[in-house]
């Protein structure tokens, strides 16, 4: 109903005139719930601006909750492979693809206010790694939170031995290098898997805390180490997007960047409230670190940062490059 309405939305702006013979409706998939705040808050905007500045001959069509086809990790390929012609996305879930992207998660390489606007600056360092698609949008959400069931997380020495999971591979180094073990999972699979005790925690921003309703079954939330940051992005069918005139590429990627900055501004108002309705509720717990504390994490994930940018480098990549160049040096 949700989809059906915004198609509606968007195509009464033009209901008073036909369409051109070129009119083109793009498909969006999100494998985020129906219910989810990016389809009012980013979605909708971005949708509406393309509608009115096309003159209605491009709308988008939002498909929500694994629509057009399950599995968070496989949004990449359904836009390579024309399945659909726009979707949002973690680079972290195919992480190969995006080694300097995922550069960013990295503790303290980005700031949460301000990172978004670091990767539009600097967009041109990643033009090899989106060849097969376009980007249209790359934001960056929240700092991550270390969430868990029933054991609270006071100290380093708390993570060892639990079963975190992690958004990407990064993430995942950082929770070894704490003691934790890393167990990859989409975001929409870790309510079960916390409910069951497959897993002990996990590390992800405090949105998720409504929009998967992780705060039915997470206790405790530790905050104050640097953590990962995670980046989204919206990428577009190249050949969905070379069928365009250039008129409305243009369109599209000035509403694409509107889409990154929105939803960086969502994704943050959300995560503050988000913390402060958690720790409202009764029997749940928001943990700061003590500064000595939060020295230990910081101490453990250093050599990560510096191992991962390295790994980059070989690769023959501007990974020291992209970093220096988000941190604004």
């Amino acid at each position: 109903m949700l989809r059906k309405t915004l198609t509606a939305a968007l195509l009464a702006a033009t209901a008073l005139a036909p369409l051109a013979a070129t009119a083109k409706d793009l498909k969006l998939a999100d494998f985020q719930p129906p219910t989810h705040f990016v389809l009012e808050e980013g979605y909708k905007p971005f949708a509406d601006t393309i509608a009115e500045k096309t003159g209605g001959e491009v709308t988008v069509t939002v498909y929500m909750g694994g629509e057009l086809g399950p599995g968070p990790a496989e949004q990449y390929s359904r836009v390579v492979e024309s399945v659909a012609d726009i979707a949002f996305g973690l680079p972290g879930y195919t992480a190969s693809n995006f080694p300097l992207t995922l550069l960013s998660e990295l503790p303290g390489v980005i700031e949460p206010e301000t990172g978004t606007a670091r990767f539009q600056a600097t967009s041109e360092l990643l033009a090899g790694e989106y060849r097969r698609v376009v980007l249209l949008a790359l934001w960056n959400n929240a700092p991550n939170l270390l969430m868990t069931a029933s054991k609270p997380v006071n100290s380093l020495a708390d993570v060892k031995g639990l079963k975190l999971r992690v958004p990407s591979r990064n993430a995942g180094l950082v929770v070894s290098a704490w003691g934790g073990t890393p167990v990859s999972m989409p975001a929409s699979e870790i309510y079960n898997a916390l409910q069951t005790g497959v897993i002990d925690g996990a590390m992800i921003d405090a949105t998720a805390l409504g929009a998967f309703k992780l705060d039915e079954v997470t206790n405790h939330i530790t905050v104050g180490m640097d953590t990962t940051i995670s980046n989204f992005f919206v990428i577009m069918n190249r050949d969905s997007f070379d069928g365009l005139s250039g008129e409305q590429q243009q369109v599209l990627q000035e509403a694409g960047r509107q889409l990154a900055l929105d939803g960086n501004a969502a994704w943050m108002s959300r995560a503050e409230s988000s913390v402060a309705r958690f720790a409202a509720m009764p029997g749940k717990e928001v943990i700061t670190l003590t500064a000595e504390a939060a020295a230990e994490f910081d101490a453990a994930s250093a050599p990560v940062v510096d191992q991962v940018v390295a790994e980059v480098d070989g690769q023959g990549l501007p990974g020291s490059a992209y970093v220096a160049a988000l941190k604004g040096e």
